[in-house]
C-alpha cells in the first residue's frame, strides 16, 4: 500500500489536534494570566525496528505527528482595574491557590472577598498565603486593603498576610487545568526572585488573537489540503481494488 497514505493521514491529524490547541487559545484570548499553548510536531517511524531502510525508505516513511503543546510563558500587557483586589505579578512568578484537587499555580491575579472575607478566586478557590513551612487561606479582617511589592498584604496599616508566590525550576512541564491553573510536579518550587506584585492591575493574556486567528486559518487550509489528497489516494485504492486485483 503507498506510504504517501499514511503520510497524509498522519498529517490530517496532526494538524486536527492542533485546530483543538490554538481553538483553545483563542477561546481564552480574554482571560487574565492566560498563557498561550504552543503545539509542536515530532517524526514517527513508520518502518519496524531494527529494519534497515535506504535513504528514500526513511524519508516517506517518516510521518507528521502531534508531539504534544507547550505553555508559552511570556507575560502578557498589565491593564489597570483599580480594584484593590485584583493583581498582577511582574516577573515569572505565579499565586498559588488551594483547588479541590490540591494546589494549583495561576498567574490570574482576578481575586475578590467572599462573603467570610476570604480572598479567593473568580471560582471560589482560595489564595494561599504562608505561615512558617505552611500555607493557608488569606482571610481579611474589614477595612482597605494594601498589597506590597513583595505580596504583603495589610488592612488598615496592619499586616496580615503575605502572599505564598511560586518560582519553578527552569523546564518544569505545567499541565494546564481549566483556563489558568496549572498543576506541577512535586518539588518545582524554587524561592522567588525578580518578581513583584502589582496592586489594582490585571496581566492580560499573552496570546495575540490575530496572529491566532491567523494560526487558525493557516492549520485549517493545511487540514483540507491533506484531506483531499487522502481523499485522492483512497480514490486510487479503491480503483486497483476493483479493476486491477481482479485480473490477478
Amino acid at each position: 500500500m503507498d506510504s504517501g497514505f499514511y503520510v497524509a493521514y498522519a498529517g490530517l491529524a496532526a494538524r486536527m489536534q492542533a485546530l483543538d490547541v490554538v481553538a483553545g487559545n483563542l477561546a481564552n484570548s480574554s482571560t487574565a494570566g492566560f498563557k498561550a499553548q504552543i503545539p509542536f510536531y515530532r517524526a514517527l517511524a513508520a518502518a519496524q525496528a531494527g529494519e534497515v531502510l535506504s535513504p528514500l525508505n526513511q524519508a516517506v516513511n517518516q510521518f507528521g505527528i502531534l508531539g504534544g503543546s507547550r505553555s508559552d510563558l511570556r507575560a502578557g500587557s498589565f491593564d489597570s482595574t483599580g480594584n484593590n483586589t485584583d493583581l498582577a505579578i511582574e516577573g515569572p512568578a505565579f499565586f498559588s491557590v488551594q483547588t479541590a484537587d490540591g494546589t494549583r499555580y495561576t498567574r490570574n491575579g482576578s481575586f475578590r472577598l467572599d462573603a467570610a472575607r476570604r480572598l479567593v478566586t473568580q471560582d471560589g478557590d482560595s489564595v494561599l498565603a504562608e505561615q512558617g513551612a505552611k500555607t493557608i487561606p488569606i482571610v481579611l479582617p474589614p477595612g482597605a486593603v494594601s498589597v506590597s511589592p513583595d505580596g504583603t498584604l495589610s488592612v488598615a496599616g496592619t499586616l496580615v498576610a503575605k502572599l505564598h508566590l511560586v518560582q519553578l525550576a527552569p523546564g518544569t512541564p505545567l499541565a494546564p487545568e481549566g483556563d489558568s491553573n496549572y498543576s506541577v510536579p512535586a518539588g518545582s518550587e524554587q524561592p522567588v526572585t525578580g518578581s513583584s506584585v502589582r496592586q489594582g492591575m490585571l496581566e492580560s493574556s499573552n496570546l495575540n488573537p490575530v496572529e491566532g486567528a491567523v494560526g487558525l486559518i493557516v492549520l485549517q487550509r493545511q487540514a483540507d489540503l491533506l484531506a483531499r489528497a487522502l481523499s485522492t489516494l483512497n480514490t486510487d485504492f479503491n480503483r486497483a481494488a476493483t479493476q486491477d486485483l481482479p485480473r490477478v
